[in-house]
């Protein structure tokens, strides 16, 4: 089975020195790739993405340099370690220049290059989880802000499951920081030095959601030009995050079911088995079990997912928060734009926590964000505010808004109470509400109880 994040290319033209290195590293849980020549070890490189390489550098047909030179004009970024032997200075001096990690001369201590080894690897794990962070989409409020008793047993929930290896499903309305908890769980967990990946599945089709989760070997399919790595390989030893669950196509379930029980899979139009160790963490917007029932989403899938569930509250339901998170976005904008607010006036707070927020937390940054730009003086008031909120009567909508919501919230409340007092069981639940089992259903399905 192959060791991933762990594959070590070792190529030279003496049997010896290659098998006695080839030996050390399997013994330390490296998988190695064997080649007794330069060209060899370039068609390897057709089939495999090696995190190391060990090159010789005077091999018989071309030297480890002139691999070193292909390796880079591939756009191929590992670390290359040359052996070097005596009387090949100028070769040492060409691999310098074309970025060889180190060198390592002939006779050499097995011990030597076990440490540069795995301090070349370490080297590239770090720089392999920056270039994962760079490509993330810049967040603009990764900060938990907020004093409400909903998001702060939120935060109490999420640090608890943070300690756990188990899955976390988060649920909640768009806009809610789903991402944001996520990140948090990886954060306060043992995975914290891992990567945090994240994946988007919604709107990609079977095929590239698959190469986006497990990656692809090449000619797997049509503009397959090289091996890629997915996502779930790439956050070995840390977490992997997967957006919008809801969405994922029913062909791809089941191969993300098996790699949640086995924690191992193969790549696109690959063979070998490939084992990794993640901490899955899923949110969706979606109501997940009633999915289920409607058969668009896999029962087994489900609960394997929903191992410790978290819902997050909807902005208008914690709308304490919204001054303080108001004025986190206002300090966050102002340095983004180099300006200088310091405040919001009263009557603008006013219209900020009347709205009703259907955008959620997001829609309230964009808000800010909007006022920051378009303002002139150092306070936000009213007229810098997008007309759907300056526009906005706190006094009537809110006022129904809030009495349907309160409705909803007492509702959502006691049926949740009488289910936890009876385990789940929804017959009973049913019987000491006063309702038909149906009905309840109905209901559960309605507030959106998890």
């Amino acid at each position: 089975m192959e060791q991933s994040g762990d594959t070590i290319l070792v190529a030279d033209d003496d049997p010896y020195i290659g098998k006695i290195l080839n030996d050390r590293l399997e013994s330390l849980g490296y998988h190695v790739l064997r080649s007794t020549g330069g060209k060899e070890a370039l068609e390897v490189l057709e089939r495999h993405d090696p995190q190391l390489a060990l090159l010789d550098i005077a091999m018989a047909d071309i030297t480890g340099v002139d691999v070193l030179k292909e390796i880079r004009r591939r756009g191929r970024d590992f670390p290359v370690v040359m052996i070097t032997a005596y009387g090949s200075i100028e070769l040492t001096v060409e691999a310098m220049r074309q970025g060889a990690y180190d060198f390592i001369p002939k006779p050499f201590k097995l011990d030597h290059i076990v440490l540069v080894v795995q301090k070349a690897i370490e080297q590239q794990k770090l720089k392999r989880k920056v270039e994962i962070l760079s490509e993330e989409t810049d967040k603009r409020y990764e900060l938990l802000v907020g004093k409400s008793a909903k998001i702060s047993q939120a935060m109490e929930t999420a640090g608890k499951a943070a300690k756990a290896k188990t899955t976390v499903l988060l649920l909640g309305e768009s806009g809610t920081g789903k991402e944001l908890f996520a990140r948090a769980i990886h954060n306060w967990s043992e995975r914290k030095d891992g990567s945090f990946v994240a994946i988007n599945c919604a709107g990609l089709s079977k095929e590239l959601l698959e190469s986006e989760l497990f990656g692809h070997e090449k000619g797997a399919f049509t503009g397959a030009h090289q091996l890629k790595k997915g996502k779930v390989e790439m956050a070995h030893g840390g977490t992997v995050f997967l957006d919008e669950i809801g969405d994922i196509l029913s062909e791809v379930q089941a191969k993300l079911l098996r790699f949640l029980q086995e924690r191992e899979f193969e790549r696109v139009g690959g063979t070998k088995s490939i084992r990794v160790d993640v901490r899955i963490v899923a949110a969706t917007n979606r109501n997940l079990a009633a999915y289920v029932q409607d058969g668009r989403f896999r029962e087994d899938l489900y609960h394997r997912l929903n191992v410790i569930s978290l819902t997050l509250p909807p902005l208008r339901e914690r709308k304490e928060d919204i001054p303080d998170l108001a004025q986190f976005f206002l300090k966050r904008f102002s340095l983004e734009a180099k300006k200088h607010f310091t405040a919001i006036t009263d009557e603008a707070l006013e219209k900020l926590t009347g709205y009703g927020w259907p955008g959620n937390v997001r829609e309230l940054a964009n808000v800010i964000e909007h006022a920051v730009v378009l303002g002139q003086d150092g306070v936000i008031s009213v007229a810098d505010l997008p007309p759907t909120i300056s526009g906005y009567d706190p006094g009537t909508k809110a006022e129904s808004f809030s009495y349907r919501n309160a409705v909803d919230n007492f509702r959502r409340e006691l049926v949740s109470k009488v289910l936890t007092q009876n385990r789940g069981n929804r017959i009973t639940a049913a019987k000491t509400l006063g309702l038909h089992e149906k009905s309840l259903i109905r209901l559960i399905r309605a507030l959106r109880i998890h």
